[in-house]
């Protein structure tokens, strides 16, 4: 099996699902456990369309932890990178879901955000053969929000530079997995140098940067090859290799948003592999990317869970010969 081309760190988790829609937390009847996690979701998005893909992160010696991993192999993510913690508990994220399936992230149930296996992941066990050979590193921040865990994103970063990789950051900024929202503001700022694409939602845009100009970030960082700003039903704002523009969003019958946004970044790298960065400088090749970007994020809303519902390049091509703008 050849060596993942890119490499996702962060947590796999189970994302347990309201069955009834419009409900509080302490109001919701029943629930169905969804395999999800945004580094793992993207890596099976990209194998499914058909780019090589590794997943790094610390799941229990538990039962779902084992239904985590069995998981990933099944869809053919490398799991090499793939830690074991003897005693802390696979994550589980309760998600209540209003009338129209956009989610919030509730809480963890009976365990404190800080207790679960992913919080563990031992930087001393990141393999360095596994970046020699890749070319993308994906992260996200909820690890920064514990102290081993930050210190694996630290490590990580350290050999994604070591051996060139592109680096890509999903904000995916979710305040019940932090303790104080100004130190993950902090902690966010500190790193953006360090990346070359950022992808993050309008809140979260406006949250870090007071905009949600892509172009206006861009500018602002002076580091980056690439800014997407996700505004869901709305479509996405970009600027790529000085390009900049909107994609208006696809029309879907909504199921559940979980992993909409991780379809997203998986169809975007993947794009960026099949063309090349340095096509990024061609204005139509840009809006190409992010409109098949766009099309994986909107095939992945039509059914529940983040990774069941994830589409082959081949439906892709399909939904998009026949919905054009």
């Amino acid at each position: 099996m050849s060596k993942p081309s890119v490499l996702c760190l962060g947590e796999v988790l189970f994302d347990c699902l309201a069955d009834q829609l419009g409900l509080k937390l302490e109001e919701v009847k029943s629930w169905t456990p969804y395999p999800g996690g945004a580094p793992a979701n993207v890596a099976c998005a990209l194998v499914k369309l058909g780019t090589s893909a590794g997943f790094m992160g610390a799941v229990g010696e538990d039962e779902p932890g084992n239904k985590l991993v069995k998981l990933l192999q099944d869809v053919g993510v490398d799991t090499t990178g793939v830690q074991r913690h003897p005693t802390a508990p696979t994550r589980q994220v309760y998600v209540t879901r209003d009338s129209g399936g956009d989610r919030t992230f509730a809480g963890f149930g009976k365990y404190d955000t800080s207790e679960f296996a992913d919080t563990y992941l031992q930087s001393a066990k990141l393999s360095p053969a596994l970046f020699a050979e890749a070319d993308f590193l994906v992260l996200g921040t909820l690890e920064l929000a514990y102290p081993e865990s930050e210190q694996a994103v630290l490590r990580s970063l350290e050999l994604a530079e070591q051996y060139n990789l592109k680096i890509i950051l999903d904000i995916n900024w979710r305040p019940v997995f932090w303790q104080d929202e100004n130190t993950a503001k902090t902690k966010i700022l500190a790193l953006l140098k360090r990346f070359d694409f950022l992808k993050l939602t309008k809140e979260e845009a406006q949250w870090l940067f007071d905009t949600n100009d892509p172009g206006a970030i861009t500018y602002r960082l002076n580091s980056l090859e690439g800014v997407l700003v996700t505004d869901g039903e709305h479509g996405c704002a970009y600027c790529l290799g000085e390009n900049e523009g909107k994609i208006p969003a696809f029309s879907m019958s909504v199921v559940d948003t979980t992993g909409a946004g991780d379809g997203f970044l998986a169809g975007f790298i993947y794009q960026l592999q099949q063309v090349g960065i340095k096509n990024l400088k061609d204005a139509e090749t840009a809006k190409r990317i992010v409109t098949y970007a766009s099309a994986v994020g909107a095939l992945t809303t039509i059914k529940p869970g983040a990774i069941a519902s994830q589409p082959t390049a081949a439906e892709v091509d399909a939904f998009l010969s026949s919905h054009q703008f």
